[in-house]
């Protein structure tokens, strides 16, 4: 199977409507969210002609990350929103259960207790039958002091995860800080998710946390050569004896959200194929056509297909087999 564990739901635009109604009422009541199951059910089957078009069996989808507004006020704005999202994605995997596992949304809204989003990551899992999550590290969404993801901050929630035996998908969400993009913002918070990960001690104190960087990793592949340096510098807090930078890269899952192939096989010799999971964010912001290809910049299979130096083991290893033994949750929907 070809199982894209990147992915978002594709939504009709009266959802979005929804969205809006929900700001102007400020967080005094909710109004009726009007999506038919209809529109819902022409949504997900726009989007398995996508699918089909590339190859692509099983999408693991999430909320769009740049929509989720974890920095709106009031916070129950956010927690209705996300529930709302995750309510629309059980609907699509119900009309297409072969077709599509659900990723969670969660209410990290900002400056508020991490705990306040658990509620919703229990719902999720144990009564909607979700896979993972989506963690977005900036609940400030560039305008505020989000803590890094060593921070205690995030233990609870790092406990939960475990406690599920659930991954989660660092991706960041919108970005009001007016110097970058939202785009932009995602390769910053990944790059800073890895490193302040590494120079903590979260994976000693949870051993089973699995987290997987979204769009390959970021920066950090590109610029691996001044991690490892500083790993090594006493003046940076590194020593002689520190874990190689390379090797605590492994304590990671990265997904093949990059649209170069120069980009991906980098990423593939430097963190390895078995943990690298085939992930395409199809459709999204890697949609257009490429004018050197003629094809779309986000068919990454036929991309990984011509990458000469991966064996057919590495590309089972990319495609299937290790979405299987991340996302544990799977196995009871895709038998082997």
């Amino acid at each position: 199977m070809i199982i894209d564990s990147h992915a978002h739901v594709v939504a009709p635009p009266v959802f979005y409507a929804y969205r809006a109604n929900l700001l102007a009422a400020g967080g005094r009541y909710s109004p009726p969210i009007g999506v038919s199951d209809a529109a819902i059910a022409e949504a997900a089957a726009g989007n398995i002609a996508i699918m089909d078009s590339v190859g692509t069996d099983m999408q693991l989808i999430s909320p769009r990350p740049f929509h989720q507004m974890h920095s709106a006020k009031p916070d129950q704005v956010v927690h209705w929103w996300i529930e709302a999202n995750n309510n629309l994605i059980a609907q699509t995997v119900e009309l297409h259960p072969d077709r599509f596992a659900g990723v969670a949304g969660l209410p990290t809204c900002a400056g508020a207790p991490i705990e306040n989003a658990l509620p919703e990551l229990d719902r999720a899992i144990e009564e909607l039958g979700f896979v993972g999550v989506l963690l977005n590290p900036d609940p400030w969404e560039g305008a505020g002091p989000s803590p890094r993801l060593s921070d205690e901050y995030w233990f609870p929630l790092f406990e939960r995860l475990v406690h599920h035996d659930v991954p989660a998908l660092v991706h960041s969400a919108g970005c009001n800080s007016g110097r970058e993009t939202y785009s932009e913002h995602f390769v910053t918070e990944e790059s800073i998710a890895i490193l302040s990960l590494l120079n903590s001690d979260v994976f000693d104190r949870f051993p089973g946390l699995k987290l997987i960087i979204s769009h390959g990793g970021g920066s950090v592949p590109y610029q691996i050569g001044r991690w490892q340096a500083e790993r090594l510098m006493p003046k940076f807090g590194g020593s002689a004896d520190a874990e190689p930078f390379e090797q605590g890269l492994r304590r990671f899952w990265f997904d093949t959200v990059l649209h170069n192939p120069l980009s991906l096989e980098l990423l593939f010799k430097t963190v390895g194929t078995d943990r690298c999971l085939f992930g395409t964010e199809k459709p999204g912001s890697g949609s257009a056509v490429d004018p050197k290809t003629g094809r779309v910049f986000d068919d990454f299979k036929t991309t990984i297909d011509a990458i000469d130096f991966l064996t057919e083991d590495d590309r089972r290893a990319v495609y299937e087999d290790n979405a299987r033994a991340l996302f544990s949750r799977l196995h009871a929907r895709i038998p082997a």
